[in-house]
């Protein structure tokens, strides 16, 4: 006795499109709700992501993964960090940058015309180049000190100190305004936008290093290290702060704490739409029952054609691989067009946020994988009921 004939993968695809295509206005209505199940999945997993990363970024900018380490208020006239401090704190693994400031100990005023003893409040700091990028400052107008302009008698003034001194723009193209610092003129250069995370710079005018160690005589003492590190690790960095900074005397060093922004941070990044996976969830559960349904009609309108095959040599494992298949298809077809439409909406609704895309590829993923295994579960019932169908009564349609 011949075994019958095992059917090749493009016939099994072709029989099962079969139904597809006599019935497609079924076939796009019963797809349709494995369509909105996987997209209410993409879209409430992409736009919570996409809305997250603007957050995170917003709270990044608060200042999260810095520190500021200082000389401790009540230390003795005598005791200073050491001069080595910035280069012992960038031997830390987690540290990304590092820069300092010093107090001249100077005063600063408009003119040779004004008190030598009126600083106005105002904080005359020995500044690193490297100082911007780490406290995330800008510059609002001029540059800021350079390589070659640091070692001069330049100065960029802090927000509130240019509206103080009366040097709130720098003209273009003219003479640089100047101001006095001790008993020298130094040429501002440039002024800062306002610093959130360091408002004592706000107040301050910034010279360089060199600059103030030759003019104003300097000693190289820092007097505030301004750091950033992975978040990860800001509280591990935290802790050997002091003893990296003054071994000799890791008490007179105090380190500020992490931002309250981190633990914000933190928790959104914990946080996840639970309640609206569960309504995706449904919407695919009702989606596989609306497939389910189709194809249960679908054997109940085809015995005839059931049948036909039985009789022409068929065998109950090809009637079953061809409902089953029709049922995945049907399934994937709907998954498919989910996942574009999900997409579709995420990034037109990142990009009316003005929010960083993120694409949810995982859930792209998820879906369509989801979609085939409803397509499966959907189709077993009917392609096993069709092929239980005797052949003689398929035929009389009964």
């Amino acid at each position: 006795m011949s075994r019958p004939a095992r059917l090749a993968p493009v016939d099994l695809l072709g029989l099962g499109l079969l139904g597809l295509r006599a019935r497609p206005a079924r076939a796009m209505l019963s797809a349709l709700g494995i369509a909105i199940g996987i997209a209410t999945m993409i879209v409430v997993t992409g736009v919570p992501a996409s809305s997250q990363a603007a957050l995170l970024t917003e709270l990044t900018a608060l200042g999260t993964n810095t520190l500021q380490a200082a000389q401790a208020p009540n230390s003795d006239a005598d005791i200073r960090l050491p001069v080595s401090a910035a280069g012992m704190v960038r031997r830390i693994g987690p540290v990304r940058s590092v820069s300092a400031v010093a107090n001249t100990h100077t005063f600063v005023r408009r003119n040779d015309r004004v008190d030598p003893r009126a600083g106005g409040g105002l904080t005359v700091l020995a500044s690193g180049l490297d100082l911007l990028p780490t406290i995330n400052a800008r510059v609002r107008s001029g540059r800021w000190l350079g390589v070659a302009t640091a070692a001069f008698p330049t100065a960029v003034l802090g927000s509130v100190a240019a509206t103080r001194l009366g040097v709130t723009v720098l003209p273009a193209g003219g003479p640089a305004p100047q101001v006095m610092i001790a008993d020298t003129r130094f040429t501002v250069v440039g002024i800062l936008d306002v610093t959130p995370l360091t408002p004592e710079i706000d107040r301050s005018v910034l010279v360089g290093w060199d600059a103030a160690r030759d003019v104003l005589r300097f000693d190289g003492h820092p007097t505030v290290l301004y750091l950033t590190c992975d978040e990860t690790q800001i509280e591990a960095v935290r802790q050997v702060l002091p003893a990296t900074i003054f071994p000799e005397r890791p008490g007179q060093v105090i380190v500020s704490r992490p931002s309250d922004a981190l633990a914000a941070k933190r928790a959104t990044q914990s946080s996840f739409s639970v309640l609206f996976l569960a309504l995706a969830a449904v919407a695919l559960v009702v989606g596989g029952i609306g497939v389910a349904n189709t194809m249960v009609v679908a054997v109940l309108e085809r015995r005839s054609e059931v049948g036909l095959r039985r009789a022409l040599g068929a065998t109950r494992g090809q009637i079953r691989s061809q409902f089953l298949t029709e049922s995945v298809l049907l399934a994937l077809l709907g998954g498919v067009a989910g996942t574009a439409l999900g997409l579709l909406a995420t990034i037109g609704y990142a990009a009316w946020q003005r929010w960083p895309l993120v694409v949810p590829v995982q859930s792209a993923v998820v879906g369509v994988g989801g979609a085939v295994v409803i397509g499966v579960l959907a189709g077993v019932y009917p392609s096993v009921r069709a092929a239980r169908l005797p052949p003689t009564r398929a035929l009389a349609g009964t």
